[in-house]
């Protein structure tokens, strides 16, 4: 089996440098790392990253808690997070939280006691306990896609997109197109994507000159399901909509289903719009308009984030806001 000494000389470097690059405690020249990591590839070199931790501490490894990892959108967040990771030699491991404050804080410990580094977590929309957690064992963490507020005087960084002038730009297009009763399935209650969201429809109706009507918002708990039921619920009004957003791309598939079943045709019976492009957004006819978020740059920020903490434990907290796109396509009712 080869040792580092093996890959020192097949690499014409010292073992120190060696060391280096494999823990990345000291840049190393370009040239002179790609040379290590050569050898330690023709030789087949395995570091022994646990006899590593008992001497650092560290374990060059993350954890991340999200939930519905099957979902798009975290899927592409997970993949940010995953090549942050790689790229800067570091190990991925995964929970999923389910959305619950008791999951989370299990899904935390549970991490926290694999002796990884540092944690990126979705929060749940009663984040208290998992908070305490963290601040008990001074466990480094970031957060992701969901904020904490800061009613809960936190000292964690944050990343997340965008969400009120996105979400605002959506329902401004509806009502340039003539829409004057448009309804919005909101996410789950407590998640700040849902509060900024149901934020940035308010806005949107505003700089339109049109009323906010309470009956036109329904939650659709960010699950197929309850947007499918929210839909059923918006359809039995009084003058129903003629425009429907979503706030997430779970959602947008109930209220498709919805739709359908009460034989509606969008865009003509039905304009739709929604938060969070994916992949099959494109495949649907109409192909739907969307907001695109930036997934997997939220990812790669959560690991810069994180490794910036890692590095100076002691500095100021940040929030990264990254801006989404409009996606114009059909089903809000253009020719596109």
């Amino acid at each position: 089996m080869a040792t580092m000494t093996d890959v020192a000389r097949r690499a014409g470097v010292s073992v120190a440098t060696v060391s280096h690059v494999l823990n990345g405690t000291r840049p190393v020249r370009p040239a002179t790392r790609d040379a290590v990591r050569a050898a330690i590839e023709e030789l087949d070199y395995t570091h022994n990253t646990l006899a590593r931790s008992l001497v650092t501490s560290r374990t060059k490894s993350i954890g991340l808690a999200v939930s519905a990892i099957s979902n798009p959108y975290f899927t592409e967040i997970f993949q940010g997070v995953e090549a942050g990771t790689l790229d800067n030699g570091y190990s991925l491991l995964i929970a999923d939280p389910h959305d619950t404050p008791e999951h989370e804080l299990r899904a935390v410990k549970l991490l926290h006691e694999r002796r990884v580094d540092g944690m990126i977590i979705a929060p749940s929309a009663e984040p208290g306990a998992m908070l305490d957690y963290l601040r008990r064992t001074e466990a480094p963490a970031v957060f992701l896609d969901r904020l904490v507020s800061d009613a809960y005087d936190h000292p964690y960084d944050q990343v997340s997109a965008e969400n009120e002038t996105s979400m605002a730009q959506l329902v401004t297009h509806l009502a340039e197109l003539g829409h004057t009763r448009i309804a919005l399935i909101a996410g789950l209650s407590g998640l700040s994507t849902t509060t900024e969201r149901i934020a940035g429809y308010r806005e949107g109706l505003e700089q339109a000159g049109l009323p906010y009507a309470p009956p036109l918002v329904v939650g659709g708990s960010s699950q197929a399901e309850g947007a499918e039921q929210a839909t059923r619920r918006l359809l039995a009004l009084d003058g129903r909509p003629t425009a429907l957003v979503t706030a997430n791309n779970a959602m947008t598939i109930g209220a498709l289903q919805a739709l359908r079943t009460a034989r509606l045709a969008v865009p003509d019976d039905m304009a739709l719009a929604c938060f969070d492009d994916f992949s099959w957004a494109d495949l649907f006819e109409p192909r739907l308009t969307a907001i695109a978020q930036p997934s997997r740059d939220i990812g790669a920020a959560a690991v810069r984030l994180l490794l910036d903490r890692l590095a100076d434990p002691d500095r100021a907290p940040r929030t990264l806001r990254l801006p989404c796109a409009f996606v114009h396509r059909g089903s809000c009712g253009c020719t596109t």
